[in-house]
């Protein structure tokens, strides 16, 4: 079993155009005092990495790199979340979107500016030592998810046949250069289940880089059993996010939530602890599975403050890290089988 690293952050819910999370530097500095280890760069944003430079430039990253480890910090996994939502998107998330690429794209432009986007994260990846790159699988049939009236044949099958076409050029590039595409399985994308990463998985051939980002709570609020999931995922889970979520339903609101803002649903994303996620055994089988990632704080509660959400993040990952055991209890009785001691015992002789 290898051992989980963290804590490590992700920075994109906390970078803002203020001190001291406008810039690279600053918000280094303050994440690294709060006890963090590693953090977990958008790709998107030129105030957290200038992405063109780290796609094509190894000096840039050294210098990068050398300017986080002056202050203990490694970067977990560069991640091109914007990008994969856009690669693959109904026309009805087009002004909603408009904020996720440059504008003015439209159509065929838009998916190829997508899909540059991710083989530069593809790229980055490899010149800052990095092996797994998180993202969103994008949508075309999520309006379909509880469908009235009924969904026509074949509809499912063809989105996914689309998904397969645009990630695959993604997909190769990245087994090309050792990485792995960790799907964050989130309900908007038409890869949100473990039902839905097989049926992509199956038009990719099984194509062995795609690959998960664990995320517990948009399982729990889909009453998915998380705990199961990697016991039957585990060997393509790549990335780890630790966010806690609660699902209350009501007389007045349930899994769909009602339109109410974040504060009003019932299912709400919470701060690490206190939430309904049972991290003790998510670690443990995580550890279990094998992955020896980073642990990655992703914050997004609708009651604490970012701030409180970051400093008590980090001592609950630290307090939740499992070292793995070479020494079994019971290797006192170990040594050498004895064929004719064990048949004496079994009754054998």
């Amino acid at each position: 079993m290898g051992s989980i690293k963290g804590p490590a952050i992700f920075l994109a819910q906390f970078m803002r155009d203020e001190e001291p999370y406008n810039n690279i530097d600053n918000i280094a500095r303050w994440v690294a005092g709060l006890g963090y280890k590693a953090i977990q760069l958008p790709g998107w944003d030129p105030r957290a990495i200038d992405l063109d430079q780290a796609a094509t430039s190894q000096t840039y990253c050294d210098e990068y790199k050398g300017r986080l480890q002056s202050l203990g910090l490694e970067i977990s996994e560069l991640t091109g979340y914007l990008a994969g939502q856009v690669l693959c998107m109904h026309p009805a998330y087009e002004v909603m979107f408009e904020g996720f690429h440059p504008p003015g794209l439209r159509g065929e432009a838009r998916t190829e500016w997508a899909s540059g986007e991710l083989e530069k994260c593809v790229h980055a990846s490899v010149k800052l030592g990095l092996n797994c790159i998180p993202v969103l699988s994008g949508a075309f049939a999520w309006h379909t998810v509880y469908p009235w009236p009924q969904r026509p044949q074949g509809i499912i099958e063809e989105a996914f046949r689309e998904q397969a076409k645009r990630w695959r050029p993604v997909l190769d590039l990245a087994e090309e250069n050792g990485c792995a595409i960790a799907y964050e399985l989130h309900p908007g994308s038409d890869v949100f289940d473990g039902a839905t990463f097989e049926m992509f998985l199956d038009a990719t051939d099984g194509h062995p880089a795609a690959c998960l980002n664990y995320d517990p709570s948009h399982f729990l609020l889909q009453h998915l059993d998380y705990l199961a999931f990697i016991e039957i995922y585990g060997e393509r889970i790549k990335g780890f996010h630790v966010k806690d979520a609660e699902l209350r339903p009501s007389g007045r609101v349930g899994v769909y939530g009602g339109y109410q803002p974040w504060a009003g649903r019932a299912g709400r994303f919470r701060s690490l602890g206190d939430g309904q996620v049972d991290f003790r055994r998510v670690f443990t089988l995580m550890t279990e599975s094998g992955f020896d990632g980073w642990a990655v704080l992703e914050w997004e509660c609708c009651v604490k403050s970012p701030e409180q959400g970051a400093a008590e993040g980090a001592p609950f990952i630290a307090e939740h890290l499992i070292e793995t055991t070479d020494v079994a209890f019971d290797d006192f009785a170990g040594g050498e089988a004895d064929v004719a001691k064990n048949r004496q015992i079994l009754g054998l002789d």
